[in-house]
């Protein structure tokens, strides 16, 4: 099935912006999930693949981070990185962004961070480049680290299950309608011999299904 690549997806999100706050009504539920189970309070350096407006992050800063925890974000989208300057402002040398380019490289050392985080961003991505980001996140992570996902998925109970099939249906006639995204199972995406899952569950909002899913990193 045709996904957006990646130069499509930046296009799309370059001109996007300021209207992905906009799906906060289906994935706030799924994101506080994400913040309530991942430990930030234990962390110290948290790395966000695809930062989009910084709205994650803000709220992660404020909320849960310890005051010496160091947060760094990416994103393809100039857009995305401008407008999530403009949130993080406030936090000074504490919330560092870059410009990624569309080869989905993580500009981290081996085993340099504890958090890696990426909401909403492997559902947009090809097969291959969701892979790739996920070798990149076992890369990086510490032994005690965690990977933080959430993404769209199949649905679980009977609404979210005809939203989401109609949700596939358009996505397989164009992916642009629902901003390249498509409902994918992010525990099928993670070998056993590589990560330990910690948490998984699947979050319903105006039956549109979100995974959560949080995991270790197992080093040999």
């Amino acid at each position: 099935m045709r996904t957006l690549t990646l130069e499509e997806a930046k296009a799309y999100y370059d001109s996007f912006g300021v209207k992905q706050d906009s799906q906060i009504f289906y994935e706030g539920p799924a994101i506080k999930k994400l913040l309530a189970n991942s430990h930030f309070d234990q962390a110290s350096s948290v790395f966000e693949f695809g930062c989009g407006t910084g709205r994650f992050a803000q709220e992660m800063i404020n909320e849960y981070l310890p005051q010496d925890a160091i947060y760094q974000g990416i994103d393809v989208s100039a857009t995305m990185i401008q407008l999530a300057k403009e949130r993080l402002k406030f936090f000074g040398p504490r919330a560092m962004l870059t410009l990624s380019s569309t080869k989905v490289d993580v500009p981290l050392g081996d085993n340099s961070i504890d958090h890696f985080v990426s909401t909403y961003v492997l559902d947009l991505l090809p097969a291959v480049a969701s892979q790739k980001v996920l070798e990149e996140a076992h890369r990086v992570l510490q032994a005690d680290g965690l990977l933080c996902l959430v993404s769209i998925t199949q649905g679980n109970i009977f609404l979210s299950r005809i939203v989401m099939d109609i949700w596939q249906w358009i996505f397989s006639r164009n992916p642009s309608i629902v901003g390249g995204c498509r409902p994918i199972q992010l525990t099928e995406l993670l070998p056993a011999a590589q990560w330990q899952i910690r948490y998984q569950t699947v979050v319903v909002a105006w039956g549109i299904a979100s995974e959560v899913l949080i995991a270790a990193p197992i080093k040999v």
